[in-house]
């Protein structure tokens, strides 16, 4: 057996430079990193040496590093993916947070942070957590809970094996999502002589599994059966690339079509069967489908509260809900009747079985939807008022073209955007599962990086930005331009319209209802301004409009801040979802909204 002598991070290295798609392109594109205690000397090295075949880029913190490989990933369709590595304390725990929006977004990254000294010699190093209790403990077990596939280097001849598992999981349709692989600052230095065959170039081929014979028989038979469906396409229907086969499906069958935040732009929001978004932030159009339906079949998603009204939407007493998912828990989910399958083939399957059934005619909805989100778009009549974030959303709706890509994931806007936001096909990226502030700048970089003749659209609220703002400065550096559109309403709109909502008082959401001593003021376009981008403040929806076309072409990211009113959210569609109320309030307010809670929850319906 023909071998090489390497360190076990040079060979990590060298490996994952040749893990292929079936395109011919890398799976893992480069990597993310920040040098520090645990990972500088050994992966450091590694990748100097390999910095020509396997690129290497440097962020400025750690977890909005790792949500940029992240937003790749899900702009690729999970076809193609990137590493972070970190530092073994701090710049490990802070990657944990975009571990879990990986995980639960069902999304590949391949993180790999440094980890404690094998040998233990010199005990405790800087940065280690010590635990009293387990002298196996570091800071990375903490990556357990949200990691796919977890494993830890204490050897150097660990890596044949836990790399081709850490791709295997990532590349696995049903089981994709985050892999951690704590890396022991010694065995990265270690030399081992691997063998030579472990470097030939692999393709990792994405399988697409067919369904069992029993199930499918059943799910065929529950739609036959069925005298009004309703299709809720979610975001595997992307990730299966099953767009064209949906379409096809709904068309010939005449089955009517929501979308769900992560399965929005699955088809033309003009597609004659798309009913719009479903569910808390959904569409009147898709809602009233959705209530009336006998049988729900969900494709590609994870029936999500928001989704469901927390499973109080669904109205019809005789309702069935078919899953079609290539994860089986997901597929089980609500005692569904279960498809696990992927969702191209399972389509594709079910649509030649059917042969030409189709269902009645279903009562044009869409055009009193899309007047009621045009009229909250519309371009406010006075100019001197703050605008509100619908006006705001209408005028970068039209600012944007075919190549738009629309992106947010806290805050008001994704609310907002996934009810009035006219998406063509695959142009909606929405991070609505974790729900993560501070995703956006960074996600905005990672979606202009897989696709880079997309014109990308960062809408973000002032609280959002400050939470993680400094891979701007990143985009600025790589020459990555994208548009950000920042809302400021002094504070946390979204939340505390819900405090209010739920009968609670106006309490530590807008900054000036906040303890202070001074009144915040921040100037978010100097800010911006300061770490390179092009950035200017806009008084007017006019305003926008002639900022967002000035930068179209930009070669740097563009930042446009605008005021707007905190109060105001379209009113229109949506449906309720369980937010708990406080039984017991000396506040007025709470009972009242505890006496509509217990109402609204008598609609729920926990189990088919």
């Amino acid at each position: 057996m023909t071998t090489i002598r390497l360190t076990a991070a040079q060979a990590m290295v060298r490996w994952l430079s040749v893990q292929m798609t079936e395109e011919g392109d890398r799976f893992i594109e480069g990597i993310w990193a920040i040098f520090g205690h645990g990972n500088v000397a050994g992966i450091g090295e590694a990748l100097h040496a390999h910095r020509e075949v396997f690129p290497t880029w440097r962020g400025h913190n750690e977890q909005t590093m790792a949500h940029t490989a992240i937003a790749y990933a899900k702009a690729s369709k999970r076809r193609r993916a990137m590493a972070v590595t970190t530092s073994i304390g701090p710049g490990a725990l802070n990657v944990v947070t975009a571990a879990a929006l990986a995980h639960v977004n069902r999304l590949p990254v391949l993180i790999i942070p440094g980890d404690v000294f094998a040998n233990r010699a010199p005990d405790p190093v800087l940065q280690q957590i010590e635990d009293w209790g387990d002298g196996t403990v570091s800071a990375n077990d903490a990556f357990k809970p949200v990691s796919r596939y977890f494993d830890r280097i204490t050897r150097p001849e660990q890596i044949l094996t836990a790399l081709p598992r850490a791709l295997r999981v990532m590349t696995d349709p049903a089981e994709c999502g985050p892999v951690t692989l704590a890396f022991c600052q010694d065995v990265q230095a270690e030399a081992y002589d691997y063998p030579l065959s472990f470097f030939t170039p692999k393709v990792w081929k994405i399988r697409r599994p067919e369904a069992d014979a029993d199930e499918l028989a059943a799910a065929i038979a529950l739609i036959k059966a069925a005298k009004a469906p309703v299709i809720v396409a979610g975001g595997g229907v992307i990730y299966s690339q099953a767009e064209a086969e949906l379409a096809a499906f709904a068309t010939a069958h005449n089955i009517p079509v929501v979308e769900t935040q992560a399965g929005k732009s699955v088809l033309d929001f003009d597609h004659a069967l798309n009913f719009g978004p479903v569910g808390v932030t959904g569409a009147s159009s898709a809602n009233t489908v959705c209530e009336n339906a006998d049988l729900v079949i969900g494709v590609g998603t994870r029936f999500q509260d928001f989704t469901t009204g927390s499973w109080s939407l669904f109205k019809n007493p005789a309702r069935k809900i078919l899953s079609i998912n290539v994860a089986a828990y997901d597929a089980y989910k609500h005692g569904a009747t279960n498809l696990v399958s992927d969702a191209k083939i399972a389509l594709q399957v079910i649509g030649k079985a059917l042969v030409s059934q189709k269902y009645a005619a279903i009562p044009a909805l869409q055009a009193d939807w899309a007047a009621a989100t045009a009229a909250v778009k519309a371009k406010p009549i006075h100019d001197n008022a703050l605008p509100t974030d619908a006006q705001v959303i209408g005028a970068v709706q039209r600012a944007s073209t075919k190549a738009t890509v629309v992106m947010s994931a806290a805050g008001t806007m994704p609310g907002e955007l996934h009810k009035i936001w006219d998406a063509p096909m695959g142009g909606y990226h929405m991070e609505y599962g974790f729900s993560c502030m501070g995703y956006e700048i960074a996600g905005a970089m990672g979606i202009k990086l897989a696709r880079p003749d997309a014109d990308v659209v960062c809408m973000v609220g002032d609280g959002s930005y400050m939470m993680a703002n400094s891979e701007l400065a990143t985009a600025v550096m790589m020459g990555v331009p994208f548009t950000v559109v920042l809302t400021d309403n002094r504070g946390y709109g979204c939340i505390n319209r819900l405090q209010k909502g739920t009968g609670g008082a106006g309490f530590n959401n807008l900054l000036d209802d906040s303890y202070h001593v001074n009144p915040s003021h921040i100037d978010f376009a100097a800010h911006a301004g300061s770490m390179g981008a092009r950035a200017l403040k806009v008084a007017t929806i006019a305003e926008l409009e002639a900022a967002l076309a000035e930068a179209k072409g930009a070669k740097i990211p563009t930042v446009i801040v605008i005021d707007t009113d905190p109060w105001p959210s379209t009113e229109a569609g949506g449906t309720w979802w369980d937010v708990a109320v406080p039984e017991v309030s000396t506040r007025a307010e709470v009972n009242t909204a505890h006496a509509n809670y217990e109402k609204n929850t008598q609609n729920q319906r926990l189990a088919d």
